[in-house]
């Protein structure tokens, strides 16, 4: 088998607080890891990416941990830029490292996994006519989630914890108001949140906690080897 998967990430690569877990469902030495930051400093990353009035809000991580804040419109171009210049380079596969919703990537010839595009849907085969509840890194977010999940059966809730921000307490007040709204099912989504995170609401909620990282790392592990 060739190294022909590449992940992409809105943030910097590689992304050291997530690489573990993909890495249980996908060989490492058969991937390559791209940023869409990588070699800039914060004040180019401002300069590049910075928000304006009106922008649609994602949030990731740098190398060094910090959490950054980036205008949607302007990270969708730049990672169209990304994701021409991995097909030229050769790779076959691109797993795109962020849940966010984009509404004009493309790939030429290479296969784009988008989690927008798969999570969504699979999740509603999961959970059927069960209330879902939303777990996402910023308030603004929630605005833009609401036409992600448009086609669950019924509409989410939402709240808000960072994954590189929040500590326990915030996260279980999160869930608390998820369950306090009906919620009968959680999806932490955002590719930041890891295992410890789903497995500490676990133990604290009576009911199901689905990762959306690790369902997009099984299903480009199914494709790839």
């Amino acid at each position: 088998m060739n190294k022909s998967l590449v992940t992409l990430t809105i943030g910097q690569s590689p992304r050291s607080d997530i690489l573990p877990l993909l890495l249980e469902h996908l060989p490492a030495d058969h991937i390559d890891h791209v940023g869409l930051l990588d070699g800039m400093s914060v004040a180019e990353i401002e300069a590049q990416f910075a928000a304006e009035p009106g922008d649609s809000i994602l949030v990731s991580r740098l190398r060094n941990g910090q959490q950054v804040r980036l205008a949607a419109p302007k990270v969708e171009q730049g990672l169209q830029q990304k994701i021409d210049a991995l097909e030229e380079a050769g790779y076959d596969t691109i797993l795109l490292l962020c849940t966010g919703e984009f509404g004009t990537l493309k790939a030429q010839r290479a296969l784009l996994l988008e989690p927008d595009r798969i999570i969504p849907p699979l999740i509603k085969s999961i959970v059927h006519q069960h209330q879902v509840g939303i777990v996402v890194p910023v308030k603004e977010q929630i605005r833009e989630q609401a036409n992600k999940w448009r086609h669950l059966n019924k509409p989410p809730c939402f709240a808000v914890a960072s994954p590189y921000l929040a500590d326990e307490s915030t996260l279980q007040a999160a869930a608390e108001a998820l369950l306090a709204q009906g919620a009968e099912v959680v999806v932490l989504d955002c590719i930041g949140y890891h295992q410890h995170h789903r497995d500490f609401l676990q133990k604290k909620l009576s009911i199901p906690v689905l990762l959306s990282n690790v369902l997009v790392a099984k299903l480009a592990a199914e494709l790839i080897v």
